[in-house]
Formats: C-alpha cells, structure tokens, sequence
C-alpha cells in the first residue's frame, strides 16, 4: 500500500458519504484509509450504578463514532484504521494528516455554499492548510 487517505466523521450521513469516497479512493491508489472523530473538549462523566461504575468521555464518544464507520468501510483489499483526534474538525484532520503522513484528505462540501462559505467551513479550513492534497466529495443532495 502507498500512503494514508484520511477521512473525517461525524455520524451523519453526509460524513458517511464522503468517508465512502474516502474508501474508494483509497482502494484506487492502493493506500490505507484512516478515518478521524474530532472532538473539541476534555468533558468526562463518571456513572454509578450499584456495583457497576462507567466512565464516559468525548474522546471515547468520538472514538466509538470512529470505529463504528471504520467497521462500515471494511472490504477485501483495504486496510482501515480509526483514531479520535482533539480538536476543530478542520484542525484534527490536518493534525492527524501531519501525524501519518497522509497522501490525501478527503472532506464532504456540507456548509460550502451560502452563509456557512462565508463563516468558514470544514473543507474550506482543510483545502487552506492541509499538507497533502484534498479532495472534496459532494455530499449534498442537490444537483
């Protein structure tokens, strides 16, 4: 395999749009996909039940939202790993582009028109500063 494709989730539907771009690119260019949950706060909470005791944080919810698409995206051929990442979206994507050395970051264009274009946006932070090249899935269901 040749380098890492990284894609960005969030458990919506237009995220899981652009990580199946992700994934077919990846096969494309024979590379790993790595697929990236940011999270943006330290927030845990601790639950008590009886005898039983479970710690929820951020960095686990995003990481669950993570391994759950990374599992979607599993086919012959294609290696697939997950990570949650600390940050603004657009920011833990380039992060952990930096990190793994990726070849290409793969965004969905949500929020790339209108109002949302103007106040910034996941691809428009990524296509501005990433280290490697971008590709920006259309996500969107108009024509």
């Amino acid at each position: 395999m040749t380098g890492v494709v990284i894609v960005g989730v969030d458990g919506s539907e237009t995220a899981m749009k652009a990580a199946q771009s992700a994934q077919h690119l990846a096969k494309a260019l024979g590379a790993s996909l790595r697929v990236v949950t940011a999270f943006d706060s330290d927030r845990t909470e601790v639950f008590e039940i009886g005898g039983d005791r479970w710690i929820v944080s951020d960095a686990s919810e995003a990481e669950k939202v993570a391994r759950t698409v990374a599992e979607k995206l599993q086919t012959e051929g294609l290696e697939v790993s997950y990570t949650a990442a600390r940050g603004k979206p657009g920011e833990a994507l380039i992060s952990e582009a930096e990190l793994v050395d990726a070849r290409l970051i793969v965004v969905g264009n949500r929020r790339m028109q209108g109002l949302g274009r103007v106040l910034g946006s996941v691809a428009n932070t990524v296509a501005h500063h990433a280290p490697c090249d971008v590709y920006i899935a259309k996500t969107d269901n108009r024509p």
